[in-house]
């Protein structure tokens, strides 16, 4: 029999120490898949419920009827008769200006009114008095000669049959006889139409003209004097007595407080989901215990600039304004988009998105995670509404507590 060769003791042994560690590592495995630990899980249960859905943002405050004064032109301010924060009446006087220039202004309007009525009646009628009286008395001498010369003429064409007088003379004696006729003519067009059609446009163009500038000035006179257009409350007073103020200085502004409204500016991607009666919260920080309500009476129409912003620019009714908010004040505002009552609803961290697009959860059925294609409706920062694959009380998952990634079979118990 041959003697062994001294490797084959060698070679057993690694053959044996390679089967032995494939044979722990197999019962590794085994141990770890029917030891592992069931991973923690926070879970939530799909129950019957209410979602709002809001869309916040900033606005400013402004009146719907505002009256702002302005000084018609340059002058001093004689008095100022009210103070900011002052509710006053229709047609109470709030401010006076000095108003002597403006009364000179409208004196001196008012005269050449006249004189511009004065300058059509004169062409209407012919002239003024003293010109119809010498035109009557020209068109006198006018006839008087007239007769004058044509009795001569008559006189030198008898003549002439006489052979007393020549050609020439009796010539003469007839174009004095038809200048006569063409200066009566004249005269007496004067004395009928005296004037050209364009004289007419003229004069009467001069006398609206002159109407308009003492209108202009009677309404600079009036202006003088600021009263309220309307009972309000007196918001800002820009000037003080003794003041000089410049032409167009604003002097001071009212409002009614009790009907504002709120320029709301919402980033472009939002502006689609406003739509017009939508309620709205306002909040002045201010007074942040306080709140009013209002609705969008109009959305966006355009995009424009808000600072570093693009914006759409909506209005808001401010239903019950109470004379608290004040004219461009800054005020917070929500709007509720969607108020949805007796809706499935789960937590916003059970809904999952797959790569296709198809929105799912993982219900928990027998202590492991399934599965579940969904179908949502609208849903918020906390909360998603399902319209389709839940039930009521259905148990869903929502993130492990050690971070782990969720899938389907996996084991889980609810995290205390």
């Amino acid at each position: 029999m041959a003697p062994a060769s001294p490797q084959d003791p060698a070679r057993k042994r690694r053959k044996i120490l390679a089967f032995l560690t494939l044979a722990l590592l197999v019962a590794a495995l085994l141990l770890h898949y029917f030891t592992r630990s069931v991973v923690q899980v926070r879970m939530g249960t799909a129950q019957l419920g209410e979602l709002t859905t809001t869309l916040p943002t900033n606005g400013v405050v402004e009146p719907i009827h505002n009256f702002a004064a302005y000084s018609p032109m340059a002058g001093t301010v004689k008095a100022v008769y009210v103070h900011e924060g002052e509710k006053v009446q229709a047609g109470q006087l709030l401010v006076a200006l000095d108003d002597s220039e403006a009364r000179s202004q409208v004196a001196a309007a008012r005269a050449a009114v006249r004189g511009a009525q004065a300058a059509l009646q004169a062409l209407q009628y012919g002239g003024t008095r003293n010109q119809q009286i010498a035109l009557s008395g020209n068109i006198g001498k006018a006839k008087m000669q007239r007769n004058q010369d044509a009795t001569t003429l008559a006189t030198l064409e008898k003549l002439q049959q006489q052979g007393a007088a020549s050609a020439s003379e009796v010539d003469a004696a007839r174009r004095a006889v038809a200048a006569d006729d063409a200066a009566l003519s004249v005269m007496g067009q004067q004395q009928t139409q005296s004037f050209a059609p364009i004289d007419l446009q003229h004069a009467t163009a001069n006398l609206e003209n002159a109407q308009a500038a003492y209108a202009s000035a009677l309404d600079t006179l009036q202006k003088e004097n600021v009263r309220a257009p309307f009972a309000g409350t007196v918001y800002s007073v820009s000037t003080r007595t003794s003041d000089f103020v410049s032409a167009g200085s604003q002097l001071l502004q009212l409002a009614n407080l009790k009907q504002i409204q709120v320029h709301a500016y919402f980033d472009e991607p939002e502006i689609g989901r406003l739509a017009i009666g939508q309620p709205v919260k306002i909040v002045w920080a201010a007074l942040p215990a306080r709140a009013w309500h209002g609705r969008v009476i109009r959305t966006p129409s355009t995009i424009i600039t808000y600072g570093t912003r693009n914006v759409g620019e909506a209005l808001v009714s401010v239903d019950d304004a109470d004379e608290t908010l004040l004219p461009n004040t800054n005020v917070t505002i929500t709007v509720t988009l969607q108020d949805l009552h007796n809706v499935l609803l789960v937590p916003r961290e059970a809904l999952r998105i797959d790569d296709g697009g198809q929105d799912y959860v993982f219900r928990v059925v027998d202590g492991h995670l399934k599965r579940t294609p969904v179908k949502i409706g609208a849903l918020n920062l906390t909360q998603v509404q399902i319209v389709s694959g839940l039930d009521e009380n259905t148990v869903v998952a929502l993130t492990a507590t050690d971070g782990s990634t969720l899938s389907s079979g996996l084991a889980v118990q609810r995290a205390e």
